[in-house]
């Protein structure tokens, strides 16, 4: 079967290419309006609400940029992994039961929706939905990148397609650099924003939740046999990668691995009270049939997402230590740790697996990505600005989800940030300390006013576009901070702030009434 190994995986792959467009037909029968673009029509059952939670957290996030961290970083990763799990909790403890009451008075179509009716304020909407079109762009960014890697190594790595791409040569223009022995990363990521476009178009959120159900229970069972598979790639399993990796850098296996004490617990920080401001999950939590059912999403979610981490972890070491061991060549760059390791040690049928489940998730998550920023963009803008909604809102719906999946991929090309995690952290980063102390406090302090969401918004788009500016330009924050979580500081710190020493605001009673409860 060695023999056949790129037949393989590149069959499993098309196989979930056509899988993707049959998806994106489907749900566009069942997309007859915006809110079932942007909400699923509130329907969902508890498995699909928790498969879709714990897989819009994972995807090309911890499937490629996970094992590249590792790999370069050694144990300080963990650190996400662990905190993520713990933000599940976090979260469902204080928006699960609330945001649900909320999506259930007033009917919202997204999570500026509820800011606005939380707070009575047009501005407080207006800056939500321009950071949550910050953070998306980053998260997308991601996903466009994961895919771009991996689909690069597939076609590199069958000589029959690349033999046909050389023969002819309006494909070798169009795919290929000048040397013609190398697909550049500008097309990946062009047929990888078809592909993703047309799935999402069609489809819109309904699309995303449903494919997660597959992608989820692929992802659990691939993890388990990676992680296998890791463990009997190098002879002695994990003790002996831990010794291999220590004798070359003792501190990648310390505890902090090599990003150091104060990295850590920033990321520590930022992933696990972050959690609460991540719209790609709690929005999910509004998309759910019944309020009890969080009692049963949050462990679910919390078992997949753990399970399915093993893949992080394992493939990360072992590929560090067959490179240390010179079993495998050096890696052209971490972001290749993951294929490279499906593609030479892993059975052929499940790599081909991984690599379908790997698309599904960057599909399905960058779907939902998609669906959160259009939602800011076409529906939440106008209603601060016009103080209507656009008319034919499924419609612009569609086009601007076009243009925020080209607006993705030029920033996944253009930004200088060259880890895939780290894009999707600077994205997590957005998303936390705009939204957590206006969302996850706001929700549960009656306290909380207008002016502090508003000022604090801004606080954390300020200090997360400095450290970015800085970052491109080759200032690192000291002793490996993290920029989202310094602003998730300032923002919370703003946000307590401003509501202690300002007038305090009355609230609706529908409002209060959720609020009580």
């Amino acid at each position: 079967m060695e023999e056949y190994r790129q037949g393989i995986v590149v069959a499993c792959v098309s196989v979930y290419m056509i899988a993707c467009i049959a998806v994106g037909l489907w749900a566009m029968k069942r997309t007859r309006d915006s809110g079932d673009f942007f909400m699923a029509g509130r329907h969902l059952g508890a498995f699909v609400t928790s498969m879709a939670v714990f897989s819009s957290t994972l995807s090309g996030f911890g499937f490629v940029g996970g094992p590249e961290l590792v790999y370069r970083m050694g144990m300080s990763s963990i650190w996400m992994v662990v905190c993520v799990t713990i933000g599940y909790t976090i979260s469902f403890f204080l928006l699960g039961k609330r945001l649900r009451l909320f999506a259930e008075v007033h009917q919202p179509l997204s999570l500026p929706d509820v800011i606005a009716a939380r707070y009575g304020r047009q501005s407080t909407r207006l800056l939500a939905s321009i950071a949550i079109l910050g953070g998306v762009v980053g998260y997308l960014a991601s996903q466009m990148k994961a895919m771009a890697i991996v689909l690069r190594s597939l076609i590199e790595e069958n000589t029959v397609l690349m033999g046909l791409i050389q023969d002819h040569s309006l494909l070798q223009t169009l795919l290929l650099d000048a040397s013609g022995t190398s697909v550049t990363m500008e097309a990946t990521i062009s047929i990888g924003c078809v592909v993703l476009v047309f799935y999402c178009v069609t489809g819109g959120i309904i699309a995303s939740v449903y494919t997660d159900v597959f992608q989820g229970l692929i992802m659990i069972v691939a993890a388990v046999l990676v992680f296998l598979t890791a463990a009997t790639t190098v002879d002695g399993g994990f003790t002996e990668m831990s010794q291999t990796i220590m004798a070359d850098d003792p501190e990648a296996m310390g505890p902090w691995g090599t990003l150091g004490m104060i990295g850590c617990l920033s990321w520590y920080f930022l992933f696990a009270l972050g959690g609460a401001g991540q719209p790609q999950v709690v929005t999910k939590i509004m998309m759910n049939r019944r309020v009890r059912d969080a009692r049963t999403i949050l462990p679910l979610s919390m078992v997949g997402y753990t399970v399915s981490a093993l893949l992080w972890l394992s493939i990360g070491l072992a590929m560090r230590t067959l490179v240390l061991q010179g079993a495998h060549p050096e890696l052209e760059s971490s972001g290749h740790a993951a294929t490279a390791f499906l593609q030479t040690y892993a059975h052929p049928l499940l790599a081909g697996v991984v690599f379908a489940g790997l698309f599904a998730a960057i599909m399905s998550t960058a779907d939902g990505f998609l669906s959160v920023g259009t939602a800011a963009l076409v529906h939440d803008i106008p209603n601060s600005i016009l103080g209507r909604p656009l008319k034919n809102e499924l419609l612009w719906a569609r086009i601007a989800t076009v243009a925020l999946a080209v607006a993705a991929s030029v920033f996944a090309l253009k930004s200088g940030i060259s880890l895939i995690a780290l894009l999707g952290a600077y994205g997590w980063g957005i998303f936390a300390s705009t939204l957590v102390p206006a969302v996850a406090i706001g929700l549960n302090w009656k306290r909380g006013t207008p002016l502090a969401a508003n000022c604090s918004i801004i606080a954390a788009l300020c200090v997360n576009l400095s450290v970015l500016l800085c970052e491109q330009n080759g200032i690192r924050l000291p002793w490996g901070l993290n920029g989202g979580a310094v602003a998730l500081l300032v923002s919370l710190t703003v946000y307590m702030t401003i509501s202690f020493f300002s007038q305090p605001h009355p609230l609706p009673k529908d409002v209060e009434m959720v609020m009580d409860v």
